[in-house]
């Protein structure tokens, strides 16, 4: 969940969260945030259950991770085919050969 927060960031955070809520109910904070986590991971977890049951034995092995649409384009358009060449893997022209020329490109 927090992939691009770094430990700077975390601690701004804490010293931010210390300022703001001060130290005797900081500690308290953190573990209610804790336990909604918690129930909400336990929420979601039933609801994608409740849903493959819902939706039937056949697409009960469903990976709903595999539909967000950051994972759907990074599989369909980023993933290299192994039946297509390499694109983009240029080797250098030897000081005698002429450059490609494409003539349906120009």
């Amino acid at each position: 969940m927090f992939d691009h927060l770094g430990w700077g960031e975390i601690s701004v955070l804490l010293v931010l969260g210390l300022f703001v809520f001060g130290p005797e109910r900081l500690p308290g904070m953190a573990a209610e945030a804790g336990r909604a986590m918690r129930r909400f991971r336990t929420y979601a977890k039933g609801l994608t259950d409740d849903l493959k049951t819902e939706l039937g034995p056949e697409i009960g092995d469903l990976d709903l991770r595999s539909l967000h649409p950051k994972t759907f384009v990074q599989k369909h358009l980023f993933e290299d085919d192994p039946d297509q060449p390499v694109r983009g893997t240029y080797r250098p022209l030897a000081p005698t050969e002429p450059a490609p020329w494409d003539p349906d490109a120009t």
